[in-house]
């Protein structure tokens, strides 16, 4: 891993790491934590020893330690040790700062940014986000970049959690007009111009900004305008991915919900159902969330025997993955169900 190139100027992938829920009604933008995928790329090594010159050793020492630490850190961040990544990353930090490498600099300010924002430390996290971005723009990175974009949207992510929501709603909306523009402009390009994958990873992370926009207006109350961007980023996952990548899938189940809150459950009810029939066929990895929303959607529209079935199941498909949060709201939820359906006396 090198960093003569900009580390974040790389392809987006609309999968989340760590699925979050479908968009139940008890689930807040600002909870929901999107991830977003980052990566960096080398260079050919004549490159490397061009940008280095004289006294390139050192600075190659140098980088190679600070690399060395990245590599620490995000083994510490997937062992789920985020104190001890944040203070290696700080390390990483400094010796960035002293060597006056930029490119480690951005890089490092950005898995800090994401560290705090996993973390649930939002203020944090903006600061750091903001800094990743000065120093890209910095660097000559223009606004309608991809990585410009990624920053952006976790910045409005932040904004919808914390209720700025004036922010958070310009963030979107820049974020998705932005995207839209710069496709639009795009299409006609030759693959000698612009590859194929570039073309697929601005069509995913425009998909990406429409889901996270969508859950943003469903917690906000606002459900048919919900299902709109999700109805778009369902057509982007089913295009690009397939319908039945797990993403496509979480994205149906997702337009259930929003169906189901405006109250049009048989339309809510054919999505879920969907979802969940898919999910079985590909064994998705949060198929006992899936069904948890089937469920809660049978339920809205008073099919309660299929309901109780529906939500038994997916309680022990979540005890199964020992997802003790899943398990504890299908607890609540069928609780509700018994009283729901019990004879009014």
């Amino acid at each position: 891993m090198h960093f003569d190139q900009d580390p974040l100027n790389t392809g987006v992938c609309c999968e989340r790491p760590g699925m979050r829920e479908p968009g139940h009604r008890a689930s807040s933008a600002g909870q929901r934590k999107t991830a977003l995928a980052w990566s960096s790329r080398p260079a050919p090594a004549e490159q490397e020893r061009e940008r280095q010159g004289a006294g390139g050793a050192a600075a190659g020492d140098a980088e190679a330690e600070i690399i060395q630490l990245l590599k620490r850190a995000k083994l510490c961040i997937m062992k789920d040790e985020p104190a001890e990544a944040e203070l290696i990353l700080h390390d990483a930090l400094r010796l960035a700062y002293k060597s006056d490498n930029k490119k480690a600099i951005t890089y490092t300010y950005d898995l800090m940014a994401n560290l705090a924002f996993i973390r649930g430390q939002l203020e944090n996290a903006e600061k750091l986000f903001k800094a990743t971005m000065s120093h890209l723009l910095g660097g000559g990175m223009q606004q309608e970049d991809n990585a410009i974009i990624e920053i952006s949207l976790k910045l409005a992510t932040i904004y919808a959690a914390q209720n700025r929501q004036e922010l958070a709603l310009a963030g979107y909306e820049f974020c998705i007009s932005t995207l839209e523009e710069k496709i639009e402009r795009e299409k006609e390009l030759s693959e000698d111009t612009l590859s194929v994958e570039e073309k697929a990873n601005t069509h995913l992370l425009l998909g990406m900004c429409l889901d996270s926009y969508a859950r943003y207006l469903l917690f906000s109350k606002q459900p048919s305008q919900a299902q709109r961007m999700y109805e778009k980023a369902l057509q982007i996952s089913e295009e690009i991915l397939g319908e039945r990548h797990p993403q496509t899938i979480v994205l149906l189940s997702d337009l259930a919900t929003s169906l189901d809150a405006q109250g049009r459950s048989d339309e809510a009810c054919v999505h879920a159902q969907r979802a969940s029939d898919l999910a079985r066929q590909g064994e998705h990895p949060e198929l006992h969330v899936l069904l948890r929303n089937l469920a809660a959607v049978l339920m809205h529209g008073e099919r309660y025997a299929q309901a109780e079935e529906v939500y038994r199941e997916a309680l022990k498909r979540a005890k199964l993955k020992r997802d003790e949060v899943s398990v504890q709201h299908i607890r609540e939820e069928l609780a509700e169900l018994s009283r729901k359906s019990r004879p009014v006396s």
